[in-house]
């Protein structure tokens, strides 16, 4: 209730946010094909990966309808740049919510997110199933999440299991393949790696850890159903994310997600506001982009529920156990 103050977008605030930051990218798009040095194209590749990032979380925002949620124009424009960043809205809008409505609890909080296996769930799993399980969660797959979880996991598997619901899935596809032929006919392999392959591999990449990071942390809670609720899910099991104001603005202010998933109606612009208004809001959880912090995040395998917090397979499994249970 006391976040519902904060609710309204400003909607010019809104159109500057995203139309300044599609300028900026088609800006630094056109750096990475423009015949200038080459150093300048690298630097644009790489800040065109981090502009399409932040883009990535105002379509975020407006598919949870917190920004512009009245503007068919807005809607429009959105699905067009959920095709380009291969997560097509009938996919992204189902699967993140199914996240929303169900983060923390260790049965059914697969669907939009990483899976969660229990000790017990582990040790009792075939070994195929632990391979897909560990795939899943690894560092690799992770930072690979342009191919296993955007173009594999959000557009191609979608479309292969309800191909009439999820259709553009398969025109995502199709316009991702097409731009990276026309690249490569009129701008060469170096013209494809710099203005498609690596912006891609760090919007996706980064994207797909930070989302891994603020459900999968040391001090995490995961829950049965008996003791889920809502709230509790979106203070014990989401993160606040540290990050210097560069990262923040490159990243939409999704460090702070506990705010975000205890109401997600609230703009991204917004979210620093509540946090300094709510005090009970003020002693998150929290992790951070320093390196270490990501390896202590990565390596959390399964949910144990005798110390009721996720641990590494060496730690679930000790005396060289774990070997055997890979």
């Amino acid at each position: 209730m006391a976040t519902k103050p904060f609710m309204a977008d400003s909607t010019a605030k809104s159109w500057w946010c995203f139309l300044s930051t599609v300028a900026l990218l088609i800006a630094a798009m056109v750096g990475t094909i423009w015949n200038f040095h080459g150093i300048g194209r690298v630097a644009c590749s790489l800040l065109a990966g981090l502009l399409a990032l932040r883009l990535f979380v105002i379509y975020h925002d407006q598919q949870h309808h917190a920004i512009l949620p009245r503007s068919k124009l807005a809607e429009y424009m959105m699905r067009v740049f959920g095709i380009y960043a291969l997560s097509p809205s009938s996919v992204w809008r189902s699967s993140h919510n199914h996240h929303h409505n169900h983060n923390s609890k260790i049965k059914g909080s697969h669907i939009g997110s990483f899976p969660i296996m229990t000790k017990e769930h582990y040790l009792k799993a075939n070994r195929s199933a632990r391979f897909l399980y560990l795939f899943t969660r690894h560092p690799g797959t992770i930072f690979l999440g342009y191919v296993f979880v955007f173009l594999q996991g959000m557009c191609l598997l979608p479309f292969l299991r309800k191909p009439k619901e999820h259709f553009d899935c398969l025109v995502a596809l199709v316009v991702h393949f097409s731009i990276s032929v026309a690249l490569v006919y009129y701008t060469g392999w170096i013209g494809l790696l710099l203005s498609q392959t690596v912006p891609h591999l760090i919007t996706f990449g980064l994207g797909s850890y930070l989302f891994y990071a603020q459900h999968n942390f040391p001090s995490v809670s995961f829950y049965d159903k008996a003791g889920w609720t809502y709230e509790r899910a979106a203070l014990e099991s989401s993160s606040y994310m540290k990050t210097g104001k560069i990262m923040a603005w490159f990243t939409g202010n999704i460090g702070y997600h506990h705010v975000h998933h205890l109401n997600s109606r609230i703009p991204f612009y917004r979210l620093p506001e509540v946090i300094r208004a709510i005090p009970e809001l003020q002693q998150p959880k929290v992790t951070s982009l320093n390196p270490m912090e990501i390896i202590r995040c990565l390596r959390l395998k399964v949910w144990d529920t005798e110390q009721q917090r996720m641990v590494g397979l060496k730690q679930a499994f000790p005396t060289g156990s774990a070997r055997n249970h890979r």
